[in-house]
């Protein structure tokens, strides 16, 4: 089963690799980028200082630079112990992957960092923020699969790397939030 789990995922990988087109490339390149996101991280401080203030706006702070860490941390953990080749170092499809950019990065990419922290965010940010800006709540989980998709596009991820990623770095920003409550609820901030 897990044979034919792990086929059916390459096979998915290289259909959607395979739908880039070289006049998109530098989009999805962008994208993927982890600093094109600074400056929705800066809308999000700005929205979170107005909606609840500074002494909030601090403890957010604090709650994402460790939910990234331990997202971050938790996805390097799991790309050493698991060893799962990137496609491009895979020996079955290596030579059919559309790699856009120069490197493939580490030899190892189960599973996807970028997904399990876009993920992170968004769902740290739609807990936080959702009752009171709904469509925010949409934007942010439509720009976290846009960010999980470049890595299949740029061909440095599998499908099951970016579905890891994302399932991880929501549970793990659910546990963030509900830590983020208790603390500030503890303090009165």
């Amino acid at each position: 089963m897990l044979e034919e789990l792990v086929r059916l995922d390459k096979e998915l990988f290289l259909f959607l690799n395979h739908l880039g087109n070289p006049s998109w490339d530098g989009f999805w390149l962008f994208i993927t980028d982890k600093w094109s996101a600074i400056p929705l991280y800066l809308l999000l401080a700005i929205i979170t200082y107005r909606v609840f203030g500074l002494k909030q706006l601090l403890l957010v702070l604090g709650s994402m630079a460790l939910l990234i860490l331990a997202t971050d941390q938790l996805a390097n953990f799991f790309k050493y112990g698991v060893q799962r080749f990137r496609p491009c170092y895979d020996l079955e499809i290596g030579e059919s992957v559309r790699l856009v950019k120069a490197s493939c990065g580490g030899k190892f990419g189960y599973f996807s960092a970028h997904a399990g922290n876009s993920f992170a965010v968004a769902t740290f940010f739609t807990l936080l923020l959702g009752a009171k800006l709904r469509a925010l709540g949409v934007f942010l989980v439509v720009w976290a699969m846009v960010v999980a998709y470049s890595r299949i596009y740029i061909g440095v991820h599998f499908p099951l790397d970016i579905l890891t990623g994302a399932l991880v770095g929501s549970g793990m920003a659910s546990i963030f939030y509900q830590l983020f409550i208790r603390v500030r609820d503890r303090y009165n901030i």
